[in-house]
């Protein structure tokens, strides 16, 4: 299989853009997400410095696949997304990360649908991502709002951890627009409490192969050439270099291994 293999930044949020860039390209990484716009209540918020992390992009010969996150609520002004558009855009990205927290299934697709558009004229696709403790939770939710948005630079954005928490099936991705996806693992079992998710999913995954989930189920119905972002937050205390090596590692020996 030929496909660009990316090391998201929640697997080393602590480590600022252009740290994050180097960490990347000496594990082997092809490319590289960026969190520009921070998430309400998570750790750490790097400032951008666009022309450092230029320069070690063309350094590093690595790419920026993604950025995140564009969290989408009842109050949101897309507008404000304008700089980090246009940093996306300069920095080569192609993709940004939307998720939609908008109980108000028309506003959200009229918000969407703007962001969309805003997107379009920084050469960006919107990619909607659902997790189980949004209002897009799953898969059939993201794809309705896509369908009614109606945009050609909007995609599903599918994560392992979040497809199997939210109960989606295989059957939920036929003929869904796909433009990249998220690979981790986890303990198979869904935990009861939806804290004990948010836990997992943000600071307790495991390297592909490690646990329990259906990765090779959902491997065989994604596209074999579709990009792969390394989105694999661990509990064990490991530097950032070694974290983001194993995971690409652990990454090459469980496709060796299908």
């Amino acid at each position: 299989m030929n496909r660009a293999i990316g090391l998201a930044p929640l697997t080393a949020l602590e480590l600022p853009h252009v740290e994050l860039v180097s960490v990347a390209a000496e594990a082997g990484y092809d490319c590289v997400g960026l969190r520009l716009v921070p998430v309400a209540g998570q750790p750490y918020c790097h400032s951008l410095d666009a022309g450092a992390i230029e320069r070690r992009l063309q350094d590093t010969g690595v790419r920026v696949l993604d950025v995140e996150v564009f969290r989408l609520e009842a109050a949101t002004d897309v507008t404000a997304f304008e700089p980090a558009l246009a940093a996306a855009q300069r920095l080569g990205a192609s993709e940004i990360l939307v998720h939609g927290a908008d109980a108000n299934a028309g506003r959200l697709v009229d918000t969407f649908a703007k962001l969309c558009e805003l997107a379009s004229r920084h050469k960006l696709n919107a990619n909607l991502e659902p997790m189980p403790w949004v209002d897009v939770s799953n898969a059939a939710t993201a794809r309705r709002i896509l369908d009614a948005a109606g945009k050609d630079n909007s995609a599903l954005l599918v994560d392992a951890i979040h497809f199997f928490r939210a109960g989606d099936r295989f059957e939920d991705l036929s003929g869904a627009r796909l433009r990249y996806a998220q690979l981790c693992d986890a303990p198979a079992e869904r935990p009861a409490d939806m804290q004990e998710i948010i836990r997992q999913a943000r600071s307790d995954r495991m390297f592909p192969g490690e646990g329990g989930l259906d990765l090779k189920g959902l491997l065989a119905t994604l596209p074999t050439d579709l990009p792969l972002s390394l989105e694999i937050p661990v509990a064990r205390k490991l530097p950032p270099p070694e974290r983001a090596r194993l995971a690409l590692s652990a990454k090459r020996e469980f496709l060796a291994s299908l």
